[in-house]
């Protein structure tokens, strides 16, 4: 079964984010330090993930253009308003919506990156989901820490999972053969790179030093690969 890796990491996040709000009953105080400790170890990752940047002018580029796009449809409110709407249906008071960041935060951890698309990969065209499956253990605990300070909307992060790692299992075969292999290689890492600097982002958000729309940067993982393309192009 091609998308076996796929489902598995899906029911991973869903089971992570479940038993995260067991533990999100605990004081106050707690999950202000808890949430410092997460937002600290986020911008690690991110850090860990933009330092393998080869082009630096493609990241810059794609942030960028990305940031006006973003600002241009206005993601982050469309998503607030979502979240809103989410929060007021499975809520009966009124309280401190959180949704919108805990699903952009953890979608774009468990998205971004190299696993992601190299499992998809191995996985439609091989039926070796072994790098999801490890994948799915990792973003199975991730899921659990997020959860237990940002609430329900981790989980909404599992759509995005499987929509993303399920089209790119499904195209393997015609990605292959249309891809070459050293642009396949260079777009994963300025992807990584560039999805990296949005986790900092996120980190620092977390933190509260910055007030960073993160959802209005979105767009910049898109024009990595429009970049990229053009960049390749020109120089032959």
């Amino acid at each position: 079964m091609a998308l076996l890796g796929t489902i598995i990491n899906g029911i991973a996040i869903i089971t992570g984010t479940i038993l995260g709000l067991f533990f999100s009953k605990i004081p106050e105080r707690y999950k202000e330090t808890i949430l410092s400790g997460i937002g600290l170890a986020v911008i690690l990752i991110g850090l860990q993930m933009a330092l393998q940047v080869n082009h630096i002018i493609i990241v810059l580029l794609s942030i960028m253009t990305g940031a006006l796009i973003g600002e241009l449809l206005d993601i982050e409110n469309k998503l607030n308003q979502i979240g809103a709407w989410v929060e007021s249906s499975i809520s009966s008071h009124k309280v401190d919506s959180k949704i919108s960041q805990g699903f952009i935060t953890a979608s774009l951890i468990f998205v971004v990156g190299a696993m992601a698309i190299v499992g998809a990969l191995d996985s439609g065209l091989r039926g070796d989901h072994g790098v999801l499956i490890t994948k799915s253990i990792l973003d199975g605990f991730t899921s659990l820490v997020l959860a237990t300070t940002l609430g329900f909307g981790v989980v909404l992060s599992a759509i995005p999972v499987v929509l993303y790692q399920g089209s790119i299992v499904l195209l393997a075969t015609t990605i292959e053969n249309l891809v070459p292999e050293a642009f396949l290689d260079s777009f994963i890492i300025e992807m990584t790179a560039t999805g990296g600097l949005l986790i900092v982002a996120i980190g620092l958000n977390m933190l509260q030093i910055t007030s960073i729309r993160i959802a209005n940067l979105l767009p910049s993982l898109i024009m990595v690969g429009i970049l990229l393309a053009g960049y390749q192009f020109i120089i032959g």
